[in-house]
């Protein structure tokens, strides 16, 4: 591989509009699996100008059973929705919490998939569907995350923290990074450019307001940037369009699944193509590949290698990954090969063995849908996949 070189990677806010779908999607995902922990979830948003709209998929015990929703289900689903907008901070004529037109099109769940996937007499629960999936990290950051991505989330964490703190009253939540690292043997030295286009309150489409954002930007860049990586001033790019005022999903409609680059490596590693956000953990397009990400990470930080990607791929109905794929990426320390043996024999890879290793289960969703679903600290119940409670034993077995 190159060892000098720039890579960019983006990230967006948690009031993008695809990504407001994407907390919508993942807060219907987390109602029903507090009702019942083996709910059935494919659940898609879409968002545009005052509306607001559920499709899919579902199966949840004292919720939707036998063609019928319980009674007060609708109404809590709705109420659901719109706290969750809410949190996000649209208040606005375009798209506001209180008033946007609302449409549920959830339905059961198909019997043909169900037969696939549930477990019954002595067959093991199959996958919800067939796919790839892969796993990557990456000693570039304490996280084991590409840093491109990492300081793409981390400027947007900080404005969306200052905006709900009320640090400052301009910002509103639409927003979108992007970092270009200069790398040198093949280490993150510095940045050479950074984009940030935040959506912002009315009349700052002035010289003074232009400014006055702008000054605010370069400092939130400064800050979450390591010292000395910031760019030359010319390649700073705060609302390089100009008026940003129109933003959310007044400005742009919004879908779940659309930044699957942003939820997972910023582009640093391979992608299955699969989304997360709207779907139980029996979807092995999520738990798949949260099981990978699992083991790159630890892999990293046992010191097995600097870089690792893990494929994994299954069949719809079939409890068993058909593939187990293992790349250093010419940073290991241990035959690939071998990995690929000892990797199954310390995590059951089948759909129940991976939720039951994380405990995925529960409600612990809502909170993944923006900012990224990896790199992230594991507490409690949440972000189980970013544990290394598994480097002991791959250093035992390697």
């Amino acid at each position: 591989m190159r060892s000098n070189f720039l890579f960019t990677s983006e990230s967006v806010s948690e009031g993008h509009p695809d990504k407001v779908s994407d907390q919508i999607s993942d807060s219907i995902v987390d109602l029903f699996l507090s009702k019942d922990p083996e709910a059935r979830v494919a659940c898609e948003t879409l968002t545009t100008t005052q509306l607001v709209v559920l499709a899919g998929e579902i199966r949840c015990k004292g919720v939707y059973e036998n063609g019928e929703w319980a009674p007060g289900a609708l109404d809590e689903i709705e109420k659901t929705v719109r706290e969750t907008v809410k949190r996000i901070g649209y208040e606005q004529d375009g798209f506001h919490w209180k008033t946007f037109r609302f449409e549920n099109n959830l339905h059961g769940q198909s019997a043909h998939i169900a037969q696939g996937v549930d477990e019954s007499g002595n067959k093991d629960e199959g996958a919800g569907d067939q796919g790839i999936m892969f796993g990557y990290a990456t000693d570039e950051t304490p996280d084991l995350m590409p840093a491109t991505l990492y300081y793409s989330h981390k400027i947007l964490e900080k404005l969306a923290d200052d905006r709900h703190n009320k640090v400052v009253d301009f910002l509103e939540p639409d927003a979108k990074s992007q970092v270009t690292l200069a790398y040198e043997n093949e280490v993150p030295v510095r940045a050479t450019a950074v984009v940030v286009s935040t959506q912002h309150a009315m009349g700052m489409d002035n010289d003074e307001g232009r400014a006055k954002l702008r000054a605010y930007v370069k400092g939130v860049i400064e800050e979450i940037l390591p010292a000395g990586w910031m760019p030359e001033d010319k390649h700073v790019y705060v609302n390089p369009t100009g008026c940003f005022e129109i933003g959310g999903p007044d400005g742009d409609a919004g879908l779940t699944g659309r930044k699957i680059i942003v939820d997972t490596y910023g582009g640093a590693a391979p992608h299955g193509g699969g989304a997360f956000s709207g779907k139980d953990p029996t979807k092995v397009d999520r738990s798949a590949a949260y099981i990978t990400r699992y083991m790159a990470k630890n892999i990293v930080a046992a010191g097995l290698a600097r870089r690792v990607t893990i494929q994994l791929s299954y069949a719809i109905g079939v409890a068993e990954p058909l593939s187990l794929y293992v790349d250093t990426h010419g940073t290991g320390t241990v035959d690939e090969a071998r990995i690929e043996e000892i990797l199954p024999t310390l995590v059951r890879l089948t759909p129940k063995g991976i939720r039951t290793h994380l405990s995925l289960n529960k409600p612990i969703y809502q909170k993944s849908a923006a900012y990224g679903h990896f790199g992230r600290k594991a507490e409690g119940d949440f972000f189980t996949w970013e544990k290394t409670d598994l480097v002991d034993k791959l250093k035992a077995a390697l």
